[in-house]
């Protein structure tokens, strides 16, 4: 083994200091992330509006079901306010939103400098977020850094989009929420196991998630 390529730049499923003494060269690529910003707004919109429900409906033979929600005047809460987040946050302001901001003292020093507001705690920021969105790196301080006792503090409209990494929440405890009721829905695109084939993921048979194969990359 000379080289392992891969399409992102983060790397913390390789051991890098084996590499470096074996002389395995780690190539990573990777652009400035507008599409995982992109896929993000995709999922809030999809989600809120219940698009993928209604266009299998209209399919169907069916006409309007639901009504949707809209975004202005709402609470998005942006966990992680760095290169993505500040994408996803600054979308939000546009549409109306209020933004709040939780995270690293540098997430909450970048946030502030751009105006944007910082929730008082970790704990009001997960009960006061109508639309919260995760932009966290992986990395041994953060794996499980969301969990239960988290969740539990949504609101049951809330809705929880996950387009960062599976590890940054404690296993299983999403599904357990979403079936709790708090948050209400969630919108996903990275899974603990990957690939999922065969539809065999628990989040995939629960109808008030919306869920990607991995797109935001």
């Amino acid at each position: 083994l000379r080289l392992i390529s891969q399409t992102g730049k983060n790397a913390p499923h390789i051991d890098m200091a084996a590499c470096t003494r074996r002389g395995i060269v780690v190539s990573g690529g990777g652009g400035l992330g507008h599409a995982t910003a992109e896929l993000t707004w995709g999922l809030i919109f999809a989600s809120l509006r219940h698009i993928p429900k209604e266009v299998a409906s209209l399919k169907a033979g069916n006409w309007q079901s639901t009504i949707g929600e809209g975004v202005h005047g709402r609470t998005l809460g942006i966990y992680g306010f760095g290169r993505l987040g500040s994408q996803v946050a600054r979308v939000g302001k546009a549409f109306g939103m209020r933004v709040i901001v939780w995270g690293r003292e540098g997430s909450q020093t970048r946030a502030r400098e751009e105006g944007f507001e910082i929730a008082a705690s970790k704990a009001a920021f997960f009960a006061e977020s109508d639309v919260l969105s995760v932009h966290l790196m992986l990395r041994s301080e953060s794996q499980g850094i969301i969990g239960p006792d988290d969740f539990a503090r949504m609101k049951p409209t809330a809705l929880f989009v996950n387009t960062s990494r599976a590890g940054l929440i404690v296993r299983g405890s999403l599904e357990a929420a979403l079936k709790a009721g708090r948050p209400g829905r969630a919108a996903v695109d990275v899974y603990d196991d990957e690939p999922v084939l065969g539809g065999n993921h628990p989040l995939l048979k629960m109808d008030n998630v919306i869920a990607t194969p991995h797109l935001g990359y």
